[in-house]
């Protein structure tokens, strides 16, 4: 069996544990399963689309959700299934299909040849790919700060969110589904979610799942500080959706509709987008390998 490991070395958990790259050294030195090291932004998705062409069996993306962004971009609709090894600091969709995150284990995961298969939904917004989750509004400030810390984690996460929420003024949106049915809201955040967490078990969208050929768009409501704990409660609880200050949406496509551009997030990582913003899903278009059954 022919595989491709991608390998991140500015991911969090990559820099703070070299014994990841010895292990991937160790299982690609002089086999048929290769070692390719990322150099610069969107490298993955050369790397991997270079895999594909080749006619690997199996491309593993080593790093964060960055990076299994950017691998993944380049496996949808080819059927050649994606590997995942999760050292960022969220890991939502390893968390959500319950690949290890001890790093050992999820390499032996992706090199394990009896390993089953998922077929799961991916999502693009805006032109952009996501896998996991996107989002607008506080959301997206939330995902621009954290990206420009030299350290991360769950503290800094935490720190970074009540930052952003403290300066941070709710927009006003119109939403469309495929139906044409609107919905006017006032908002901080507006998330469209693939599987049901942010990562570090934050549940954004409890009840997402990745292989329901549908996503689940969550709005939050503004609210003053002395809710927000109530509201963190609730986000690593899985009772998010509970929450009055919630609403929640279920549909295979929307439109989002703000007063100005501003940044949007895929996966974490941010982009420039207008005021009109078209996320949609992409049934059944990703292979991954799991610990479940495989579909």
């Amino acid at each position: 069996m022919r595989i491709c490991y991608i390998y991140n070395p500015n991911s969090g958990g990559n820099r703070r544990n070299p014994a990841i790259l010895q292990e991937l050294l160790r299982r690609t030195g002089g086999g048929p399963a290769v070692l390719r090291v990322t150099e610069r932004p969107l490298h993955a998705t050369v790397l991997a689309r270079e895999a594909v062409n080749a006619g690997f069996d199996r491309i593993v993306a080593v790093g964060g959700d960055g990076t299994m962004n950017e691998v993944a971009q380049a496996l949808v609709g080819t059927g050649v299934p994606l590997g995942l090894v999760p050292c960022g600091s969220g890991n939502g969709l390893a968390l959500h299909l319950g690949i290890p995150l001890r790093p050992l284990d999820a390499l032996a995961l992706a090199g394990d040849p009896a390993a089953c298969i998922k077929t799961m939904d991916t999502g693009v917004a805006d032109g952009h790919p996501f896998f996991n989750a996107m989002g607008v509004g506080l959301d997206a400030e939330i995902s621009l700060r954290f990206n420009r810390l030299t350290r991360r984690g769950l503290p800094s996460y935490v720190r970074t969110t009540l930052g952003a929420f403290l300066s941070h003024r709710a927009t006003d949106y119109r939403v469309t589904d495929e139906l044409g049915s609107q919905l006017h809201l006032r908002a901080m955040i507006v998330a469209v979610a693939n599987s049901d967490q942010y990562g570090n078990k934050a549940y954004i969208a409890p009840k997402a799942r990745v292989d329901d050929g549908r996503l689940n768009l969550v709005a939050i409501s503004p609210m003053n500080p002395f809710r927000l704990g109530t509201l963190v409660y609730r986000l690593f609880a899985g009772t998010l959706d509970r929450s009055r200050a919630v609403t929640s949406l279920l549909g295979g496509s929307f439109t989002l509709e703000r007063p100005a551009p501003g940044p949007l997030h895929t996966d974490g990582e941010t982009h420039e987008a207008g005021t009109l913003i078209t996320v949609a899903v992409r049934p059944a278009s990703l292979r991954i390998l799991t610990l479940g059954p495989s579909t």
